[in-house]
């Protein structure tokens, strides 16, 4: 299942419009953490046309609740350098390779928009398995929030007409991710990087090549394994 949220959205009629996009590409979720701008505005429900069950539907939750996913992907339009774990992004084409098959339906999928004004802060994009960018002209790169989430559900929903034929692999579950996440960071506390820094790089590139990685149980389970043998 995957869900569209969006962090402390502040205009009403990207409310309407982004409600709109998500029933044009038949998204289950709409999520709004801790929104500024008010749904029941005359711009929102203008804006939402046909999609005002969406709008109108949309859960409202508080930024400590995006821990319940499964698998939580943030959006940005600042990408980084090959240094900036975090800022490392995959373009919207190479996430629905990952996220549209059928043994992830199964999983509780967020994507993650940042606010109109200021996008999302290192401290929520940390917070994330992976970052999501799309390319634009190097001259204007930022994109509206609703065409920002039309064109990643637009990707999704093309990867979704393609048949696959892995329904019966299990993917690893968010419980399972964070365990082997703490496996892996316990192994590099035993290795005891000098300094700290290089330690917590570690951790931050290990979490992110995990998160990207979309493991299968049988995959995590193996990792687990080898991780408990090296500590």
């Amino acid at each position: 299942m995957i869900d569209v949220i969006l962090m402390e959205p502040e205009h009403p009629g990207n409310l309407g419009a982004v409600a709109r996009a998500v029933k044009n590409f038949g998204i289950a979720g709409f999520v709004l953490v801790d929104p500024k701008a008010d749904r029941d505005a005359e711009e929102a429900i203008n804006r939402a046309k046909w999609a005002k069950d969406i709008l109108k539907a949309a859960k409202v939750i508080k930024k400590e609740e995006l821990g319940a996913y499964d698998y939580l992907i943030s959006t940005s339009a600042k990408m980084g350098t090959d240094y900036n774990i975090p800022r490392s992004p995959l373009d919207p084409s190479q996430l629905a390779k990952k996220i549209v098959r059928k043994p992830m339906q199964r999983k509780k999928i967020g994507i993650l928009f940042g606010r109109e004004s200021s996008g999302l802060t290192n401290e929520e994009i940390g917070m994330c398995d992976f970052l999501v960018s799309i390319p634009g002209h190097k001259g204007y790169p930022v994109f509206n929030l609703s065409h920002a989430v039309a064109i990643i559900l637009y990707e999704l929903f093309k990867e979704s007409q393609k048949e696959s034929s892995v329904s019966h692999i299990r993917m690893l579950s968010g419980k399972e991710k964070n365990i082997l996440i703490g496996h892996v960071d316990a192994a590099i506390r035993a290795l005891d990087f000098k300094p700290k820094e290089k330690a917590e790089t570690q951790k931050k590139a290990w979490k992110h090549v995990i998160g990207k990685a979309m493991l299968t149980r049988r995959e995590g389970f193996a990792l687990m394994g080898f991780f408990r043998k090296i500590r």
